[in-house]
């Protein structure tokens, strides 16, 4: 084993010292032969005869430097590195192919790379954490089938009666004000219960986690931030100690910095005890979300039929006050990628269709130069070569034109990557670590790899299917190809046809639900509609004293007065969320329709009462002043709106969405009815329905417009989940507006952070995620259909040079010029009908995989798959009649 180490490593040191092994041999053979001609002299011979014999008794000394350089290297890799070389000058004298090919392959295997460092870092890297698989979300499971977030007294239920979890937490997120760093900020605070943080397998880098007396109700508040928020607003600072955070009426210590790149919740900057705040005792109020880290050797499906027959007991025991079929248990990863999944597999399936097509343009550009090239091949199989060489020698050609597509494909890649991050939607999971790291490098090599060998086999398979007998007796003709060459370049143009309809359509699918998304009123007027995202100090729940919300009803009072002032300003309102572009912060739950019944007195005869289901209805929960709905738009249909004398005093009110009063009061008149929202927003007072609003999509374009419940912010403040969102219409363009604006609440409240936007830019992140995939779709239809059109060009101008004769023949006998550029151009057309035909029916079993990124229209749309198909077909007569002139 040794000695067989020893030589083969002596042998690959002589393939890098050829030239001095070189010289040193001839020196040797040198002095060998000079000895044996002094030999011959000795004995007599003339010196003439002496070189001769002595030459003859060597061999032919060519004959043995090969077999010395055979016996000292390694004989394939020697050949294979002269065919490599041979390959790169070849290639050298015919820049126009290389430079095409080159391109092509770079193209495909470059937007490749680059969409698979974004699968890779969002679905198949493992999650940041120590054991990532045993990680898991933890949702209700209702007897429809459908998921919900947790119920407090369920979730103690689980931890305390499982037996397959190592430990299992609960949280919440939402927006907050800050104070006390280095400026106001509004971010994501997330209340997390113990365990949390153990679930997750991650320690704090600077300082601790929450110890008993932070982990009770009224027990000391404190907070540990994210390694952003301490580098931006701590300014990084070791002492911990010094740091106090004023948040939703509490002041918080800091004691903990996570580690940088922890980010769960995702866009969590700072995490407090959820036992702060008491038990949550409805098992209806299902505010909570839940994590757990398995124990090991259990698995998945153990745990969520573990959970499932604890949730049957809470059944058993609780009746009707749950409402609980199972739980529903899935791995973290999973869960945080969630829809993003389908749009990148069908971003990966666009990708590889492009790949696809770019090898396939680069397959006929192979073909011709290998039908040009069959009398070099006939000669030097005539001169010895075997298949096994010439195969050999195809594959160092397909090899070269893919080391150096692969190069310029990963350069294009780290580029794309590195703007990528200007069109990524907010929404995209983990998107930090997107990167053309080792995975992705090794990802693209096997790329290179791949096509490599495809296009050599292909290649060599199409020359050794021919005669080298036919290519020898060509050096009295032109030789441009065989019929058999020149059908194989079609059918190969009849796939690239046929993958680049399928990406066509999936963009034109993509498009015109775009369009159509895009078109859908949301039920309010959005032109010159600015939105502000205020966040002052605010109860952290409505049981808090009268004065502290008497004191937020005046500030915002004075807010919307001043605001409504200023010159430009049509109308100013308050609400509890941008609607359409923010609806999902808004509340969600279950109401009562008390009918004369008498108000529940706690919140446990709130759930016994909510067990009637002809009692009980559902809706979102807005938080709105009487001027949101002149500032938005939203028509009053009957009734009235808000006024002055709804104060905090008086009696209090709601007005409810159309959809609403149709779903639940079909059949009786809603207003004057009393309702009651429960733990919706934590008050037990019951509300008079005083008036029926127009419908507005609420949390978004492509849901139904929601049944919505509006409550006057002076009679139920702006508690920590609602804080106000500030809406100013304006009479003209709002830039000027916007600084007038910012000025008066500095002025009113100078430690409240506040976002301005405007209601299209809001709407332009709520569309980020349909842009992006449509916009790296549509990329990639317009990189199909050029190469696509490159390719129809490439074999319609082979067949004009293969014909050329027969083109001659054809005009001496009278043919006209119109009559050859149908025929020409027929080629083409023909080409264009099979790929077309071929991709339709191709396209009506995939594009069935994306209808779920569909708004409005079917996977199989009509007018697309016609426009798509017309756009093509154009596209080829267009590439057909350029050679044909």
């Amino acid at each position: 084993m040794t000695n067989w180490l020893h030589q083969s490593f002596h042998r690959m040191r002589s393939l890098f010292r050829r030239a001095q092994l070189d010289r040193d041999l001839d020196e040797e053979m040198s002095a060998h032969l000079e000895l044996a001609v002094e030999e011959n002299l000795e004995r007599g011979l003339s010196p003439a005869e002496a070189r001769r014999q002595a030459l003859v008794r060597f061999g032919g000394p060519q004959q043995a430097k090969e077999q010395h350089r055979e016996a000292r290297s390694l004989p394939l890799l020697e050949t294979l590195l002269q065919d490599l070389r041979f390959a790169f000058r070849m290639l050298r004298k015919s820049p126009g192919f290389t430079a095409i090919a080159v391109l092509t392959l770079a193209l495909g295997i470059g937007a490749s790379t680059s969409i698979f460092s974004v699968v890779d870092a969002v679905l198949l890297r493992p999650l940041p954490y120590p054991r990532p698989e045993q990680i898991v979300r933890i949702w209700e499971q209702t007897p429809s089938g459908h998921q919900s977030n947790l119920a407090g007294p369920n979730f103690e239920d689980f931890r305390a009666q499982n037996n397959t979890f190592a430990s299992l937490a609960e949280y919440t997120y939402g927006l907050s004000s800050i104070a006390g760093g280095s400026e106001p900020a509004r971010v994501n605070v997330s209340a997390v219960s113990r365990d949390f943080f153990k679930s997750l397998g991650v320690e704090p880098f600077l300082g601790r986690t929450f110890v008993a007396e932070e982990q009770r109700e009224h027990g000391a508040p404190a907070v540990i931030v994210s390694y952003g928020y301490w580098q931006r607003y701590l300014a990084s600072a070791t002492d911990l100690a010094q740091f106090h955070l004023a948040m939703d009426g509490g002041v918080y210590s800091v004691v903990g910095v996570m580690p940088a790149g922890f980010d769960f919740p995702p866009g969590a900057a700072a995490w407090i005890a959820s036992e702060l705040f008491g038990e949550e005792t409805s098992r209806t109020a299902h505010n909570f979300r839940g994590i757990g880290r398995i124990r090991d050797g259990i698995t998945i499906a153990q745990a969520r039929a573990d959970l499932s027959t604890i949730a049957h007991r809470i059944k058993d025991q609780y009746g009707k006050e749950v409402d609980l079929a199972g739980a529903a248990v899935v791995p973290l990863a999973d869960a945080m990628v969630g829809d993003v999944r389908t749009a990148l597999l069908n971003l990966s399936g666009a990708v590889s269709l492009l790949l696809f097509v770019a090898c396939a343009n680069v397959a006929g550009l192979l073909l011709a130069r290998t039908s040009a090239r069959q009398k070099e091949l006939a000669v030097r199989a005539a001169l010895g070569a075997g298949r096994a060489r010439l195969i050999q020698q195809f594959l160092a050609e397909s090899f070269a034109l893919s080391f150096a597509g692969g190069v310029l494909g990963i350069l294009l890649a780290i580029w794309a990557v590195r703007i990528l991050p200007a069109i990524f939607p907010a929404s995209l999971p983990r998107q930090q670590g997107i990167s053309v790291n080792a995975s992705v490098l090794l990802f693209a090599l096997a790329a290179v790899v791949a096509v490599a060998v495809l296009l050599g086999l292909f290649a060599a398979w199409r020359s050794a299917s021919g005669d080298f007998q036919e290519g020898l007796s060509a050096s009295s003709r032109s030789y441009s190809g065989s019929g058999a060459s020149y059908r194989l370049r079609s059918f190969l143009v009849v796939g690239e046809i046929a993958t680049t309809l399928v990406i066509l359509v999936g963009a034109g699918l993509l498009g015109r639900s775009f369009l159509r998304l895009i078109s859908t009123s949301p039920g309010f007027r959005q032109e010159n509609l600015i939105t502000m995202e205020f966040s002052p100090p605010v109860p952290q729940d409505f049981s808090m004293a009268s004065s502290a919300i008497a004191r937020q009803i005046h500030l915002m009072d004075d807010i919307v007065a001043r605001l409504s002032a200023i010159p430009g300003a049509e109308a100013v309102g308050l609400a509890g969320a941008v609607p359409v572009a923010q609806g999902d912060n808004l509340p969600e739950g279950n109401f009562l329709i008390l009918n004369g019944r008498r108000q529940p007195l706690n919140f446990e005869a709130w759930d016994r009462m909510a067990q009637n289901p002809s009692h009980v209805g559902h809706a979102l929960y807005c938080v709105a002043s009487e001027g949101y709905f002149r500032t938005v738009g939203i028509p009053l249909i009957r009734g009235r709106i808000f006024n002055a004398r709804d104060d905090f005093a008086s009696p209090n009110v709601a007005l409810i969405s159309q959809s609403l009063a149709r779903e639940r009061w079909s059949n009786e008149d809603p207003i004057g009815q009393i309702i009651n929202f429960g733990n919706m927003d934590g008050s037990l007072k019951s509300s008079t329905i005083i008036g029926i609003v127009g419908d507005v999509r609420a949390q978004g374009l492509d849901r139904a417009p929601s049944p919505i419940i509006y409550v006057d912010y002076r009679q139920r403040g702006m508690n920590a989940n609602s804080s106000p969102t500030i809406l100013m219409r304006s009479a003209a363009r709002p830039a000027g507006i916007v600084s007038a604006a910012r000025a008066i609440l500095h002025d009113l409240a100078p430690d409240a952070p506040v976002k301005f936007s405007t209601f299209a830019q809001e709407m332009g992140g709520w569309l980020a995620d349909r842009r992006f995939l449509l916009l790296l779709v549509a990329l990639f239809a317009v990189a199909a259909l050029v190469l696509a059109a490159v390719g129809i060009y490439g074999v319609v101008a082979f067949s004009v040079t293969r014909r050329t004769q027969e083109i001659g023949i054809r005009m001496s006998l009278g043919a006209q010029r119109g009559n050859i550029l149908r025929l020409v151009v027929g080629e083409g057309a023909r080409m264009a009908v099979f790929g077309v035909v071929l991709g339709i029916a191709a396209s009506f079993l995939i594009t069935r995989l994306m209808s779920s990124l569909l708004f409005g229209i079917s996977a199989t749309d009509p007018l697309t798959f016609a426009g798509v198909a017309a756009l093509l077909s154009a596209v080829a007569l267009l590439a057909s009649y350029i050679p044909a002139r």
